[in-house]
């Protein structure tokens, strides 16, 4: 049965308050990670084409939203419920808005390679639900799974990668030991990140429990599919443990984890990974929602609003994933690990 995340109101609200004096600024982050510093994200590894930031308006230290999903119905009983036509139209949206998909590992680390002019988005799903993902006995996903209707909005608009992260717990996508569906995602491109075994909402157990729960899930995605570098995190239902550190880095029963990136339930766009107001232990995220009902200022259809008409300056690429590029005007706002590969116009 799936667990349902939930976030007061308050912590909505002063998550939002953070923005609107953050998404201003942007964020930092700690320096390479597994894949070292900035890189390709390009399907087939080939680089981005370089313009001109002033033409094409790069600004590099601007908002990113991180959307997060758990899963499609027919009849959504929750907020955290969506139609899969209302999915396929965000996906939609975001295509025609000159959004690029890129993972949760490749935004942590700052290896956000995509053409001049796009905009990243990082897709997330929480729990690991079989709506999200399932593959018919011809070993392709099925059509009316999350994963199948991204693939399919792909094909249909070059150029939107069919990239996600799936936060999992234990028997992922109701496969018993999940080898099969993990290790389909992982070879297709996309992230498979710890949600915990059980979905412990860390916050509520001390610290060595925290820990054996991040631990036990990272030992059975790794088991699933051997050699597999896990390296983000999604807190469920959005509960941080007593001790921050620990969800960054732990270990309990002789398997040690290390994240570079851990995501809230949240409800705003995250900091650009390359701005003073980048907080690798806490990512916001953006619910999947129609901009009605609970917390309707914080879904994503009213952010993705804000991001278009500028209400909120958006990450904007340069197409040159060697530097940084923003206007000169936003240059405190540049972490100082990053001031080498900084281009202000």
């Amino acid at each position: 049965m799936r667990q349902s995340h939930r976030s007061s109101g308050a912590v909505i609200v002063a998550s939002a308050v953070l923005l609107l004096t953050a998404c201003s600024a942007a964020q930092s982050r700690p320096e390479g990670g597994p894949d070292g510093p900035r890189g390709s994200t390009r399907k087939g590894g080939g680089q981005a084409a370089v313009a001109d930031p002033a033409t094409v308006r790069a600004d590099e230290l601007g908002a990113v939203p991180v959307l997060m999903y758990h899963q499609l119905v027919a009849e959504p009983r929750s907020v955290y419920d969506r139609t899969p036509q209302d999915f396929r139209a965000e996906l939609e949206r975001l295509a025609r808005e000159r959004y690029v998909p890129v993972t949760a590992r490749e935004f942590s680390s700052g290896r956000i390679d995509i053409p001049a002019g796009t905009h990243p988005v990082v897709l997330t799903f929480d729990d690991s639900t079989a709506s999200q993902f399932r593959l018919n006995t011809d070993g392709r996903p099925a059509a009316d799974t999350s994963v199948g209707i991204l693939l399919d909005v792909a094909r249909k608009h070059p150029g939107f990668r069919p990239v996600a992260t799936f936060f999992v717990n234990a028997d992922p996508f109701r496969e018993p030991g999940g080898r099969k569906s993990l290790g389909w995602l992982v070879t297709h491109g996309f992230e498979v990140g710890n949600h915990t075994l059980r979905h412990t909402s860390l916050g509520t157990v001390d610290d060595a429990t925290a820990q054996q729960a991040i631990a036990d899930n990272q030992r059975a995605i790794t088991q699933a599919v051997p050699g597999l570098s896990v390296v983000s995190m999604a807190l469920p239902n959005g509960s941080m443990s007593r001790s921050r550190e620990l969800v960054l880095k732990g270990a309990a029963d002789g398997e040690r984890y290390q994240h570079q990136g851990v995501y809230l339930v949240g409800a705003n766009p995250a900091p650009s990974p390359f701005s003073t107001a980048f907080d690798p232990g806490a990512i916001p995220r953006i619910r999947s929602q129609a901009a009605t009902g609970p917390d309707a200022p914080f879904t994503s259809t009213a952010w993705l609003d804000k991001l278009r008409d500028g209400t909120v300056r958006r990450y904007t690429s340069d197409g040159d994933p060697k530097k940084i590029s923003f206007p000169r005007s936003e240059a405190a706002h540049l972490a100082p690990a990053h001031r080498t590969a900084a281009r202000p116009y």
